[in-house]
């Protein structure tokens, strides 16, 4: 897409040197006379196990040309259970509303290809599709060729990447529970209780709690197990629970991926490798929505960033997200 933009400049160069040297009316150029394609990317940041990437693949040709027949993507690597090709075709109003029509029957996926056959005599389209991004593509390269038919029987391809996949793992909307489910095990990126804790004792990492306390800004708190007793007041921790992970906070660092607002910021594999856990706390009191934790396993095998969707007092619960990065 890129060279395709850098290309225009010796066009338009040739264009104002044209206009400066005669006085010829202009006109519109002439649309093309053949199928013709198109596609772009629309998601943004790590490519991520579990998440979607999605393209808008645009096709259309002369209407007295013919119509439009199927449309077909092909990934390199086939997509996990989910992945699929709208069968409807796109347009904005003047609203700036994205408006679907329905052109085909739904898609169907073979292997690592997926096609939508045409039902509406239409010369042109826009589809989106979504790739569910598999576990066979971690730590991989993943490409697509997009391509259309036309009644005439002409045919056009558009090729798409190649896009890299993240090593790290994520996990959304996990709800810790002081005295409940509040034992946060990093390696499985689940909670437990403390019957789960206890079967599991070397997989605990953090324990959620919160606590109001005459005098002390605690309030909900991500805190080792190893971390010492002021930091756990009122905790009676299960048998071999005795984890102690490095902490670090953050709280301007909103993930989009976790936290699904309006703010453009990815950590990506890269952000874990070159953190710098020296000296970091084993504790992590007061924290906020929409504030995070860097973590570090005691074993160093994991690191986690885990964004805070939300807190209630009432409830003593939040609502946690991770990124979580395998380090050995």
């Amino acid at each position: 897409m890129q060279r395709k933009y850098y290309s225009l400049i010796p066009i338009m160069f040739l264009i104002v040197f044209l206009f400066a040297c005669q006085e010829d009316e202009y006109s519109l150029p002439e649309p093309g006379t053949e199928l013709q394609n198109d596609a772009i990317k629309r998601t943004l940041g790590p490519n991520v196990v579990g998440l979607n990437l999605e393209f808008a693949y645009a096709m259309a040709l002369p209407q007295d040309e013919g119509k439009i027949v199927s449309a077909e993507v092909e990934a390199s690597i086939a997509g996990a259970a989910g992945t699929y090709l709208e069968n409807k075709s796109y347009y904005t109003n003047g609203s700036g509303d994205d408006i679907g029509v329905v052109v085909g029957g739904p898609s169907a996926t073979t292997g690592k290809t997926t096609v939508v056959t045409f039902t509406k005599d239409t010369c042109a389209a826009t589809l989106r599709y979504y790739y569910v991004i598999p576990e066979e593509a971690r730590g991989n390269e993943v490409t697509f060729t997009f391509s259309a038919k036309a009644s005439n029987g002409e045919s056009v391809s558009y090729n798409m990447g190649p896009y890299a996949v993240a090593n790290m793992d994520l996990k959304l909307d996990l709800v810790a529970t002081d005295g409940a489910a509040c034992y946060l095990s990093i390696a499985d990126m689940a909670l437990y209780d403390a019957a789960g804790a206890a079967a599991n004792p070397d997989k605990i990492d953090l324990v959620y709690l919160y606590r109001s306390i005459s005098g002390i800004t605690f309030a909900h708190a991500l805190v080792s197990p190893a971390a010492e007793s002021q930091y756990l007041p009122g905790v009676n921790l299960p048998s071999g629970v005795n984890n102690s992970t490095k902490q670090m906070k953050a709280w301007d660092l909103r993930d989009q991926q976790l936290a699904r607002l309006q703010y453009g910021v990815f950590i990506d594999d890269l952000d874990f490798q070159e953190l710098d856990f020296a000296g970091a706390p084993n504790f992590a009191i007061n924290m906020k929505a929409e504030s995070g934790l860097w973590v570090e396993t005691e074993d160093g095998k994991y690191r986690a960033y885990i964004f805070v969707n939300g807190v209630n007092n009432s409830n003593k619960n939040m609502t946690l997200s991770i990124k979580r990065y395998q380090m050995n």
